[in-house]
């Protein structure tokens, strides 16, 4: 039996460990636990801020970089690329998108997986298939290994506020048609992480993101309260559990898993990370 529990984020781009769930992250990494990012795309083709065009192979080399550099901030323990175009993930063959992250499933056996819910937090198009792709991953790799959670983020009506309160309008245009960002209710809520210790870690990680920093410019002349609400509590929606279920809200991705963990291998967390970008 392993002693040390086992996160694993399945997300679309460069950024989304940051700014969906650094906070998260940044958490479970400073008590001891082992975290994991696998990212589908490096975001060669989304804007960016730098004085020069970029060719997509170029951009997408630094944007791996900064995705990288953040997740040494957050004390990610690895990080791995699906390979797919950004932007066209949705066009990806489904049956090979499903079996490459069913391979890291079987490869790194997490505990616990998180991915985007189902509406892609504002309908981006990447962001609604890692989360079809991920949910099947997970059924198909049961065969080998049965990951014990499956967990959607699932931003509230609070937490888009303060986003929106920062970067204006979330929208994603698809086929001509406008998508809005769509809150969870708070009776869907079904976990509730308090991340306050981890807002300016998470903070710091989401800076890595120097080329898309002139996009999320207004983030830093937020106050500390608004920074705060960004990223001192986050809240995930328990799509799957193999191990725990009620309407009783968790506060802890890892319920019903730490008591058969050996916990004296893991500290308490006392010092957040200090990890800064380069």
């Amino acid at each position: 039996m392993r002693n040390r529990l086992r996160l694993m984020a399945v997300l679309a781009h460069p950024d989304d460990e940051s700014l969906a769930m650094g906070g998260t992250l940044a958490r479970y990494a400073d008590e001891g636990w082992e975290t994991f990012l696998v990212t589908a795309t490096r975001g060669e083709n989304g804007r960016h801020g730098l004085a020069k065009r970029w060719s997509p192979g170029a951009l997408a080399r630094v944007r791996e970089a900064e995705l990288r550099a953040a997740c040494d901030v957050l004390g990610i323990s690895e990080v791995s690329f699906l390979d797919y175009e950004d932007g066209a993930l949705d066009r990806a063959w489904a049956a090979e998108a499903i079996d490459r992250i069913a391979t890291h499933f079987e490869r790194v056996r997490p505990d616990v997986v998180v991915t985007f819910g189902p509406e892609g937090a504002y309908g981006h198009p990447d962001h609604i298939a890692i989360s079809q792709f991920t949910s099947a991953a997970v059924v198909q790799a049961a065969r080998q290994h049965q990951v014990a959670k499956l967990y959607y983020i699932a931003w509230s009506r609070a937490k888009w506020d303060a986003y929106e309160t920062a970067l204006k309008k979330l929208v994603s245009r698809v086929d001509g048609v406008e998508r809005q960002a769509t809150p969870w209710p708070d009776w869907a809520v079904t976990t509730v992480l308090d991340t306050t210790r981890y807002w300016q870690v998470a903070w710091r990680a989401v800076q890595c993101h120097a080329s898309q920093m002139s996009v999320y410019e207004s983030l830093r002349s937020l106050p500390a309260q608004q920074h705060l609400a960004l990223w001192g509590r986050q809240e995930f929606y328990r799509a799957i559990s193999l191990v725990n279920g009620g309407r009783t809200v968790e506060n802890d991705l890892f319920e019903g898993l730490r008591e058969n963990i050996d916990e004296a291998t893991t500290h308490t967390g006392a010092t957040p990370p200090t990890a800064r970008c380069a």
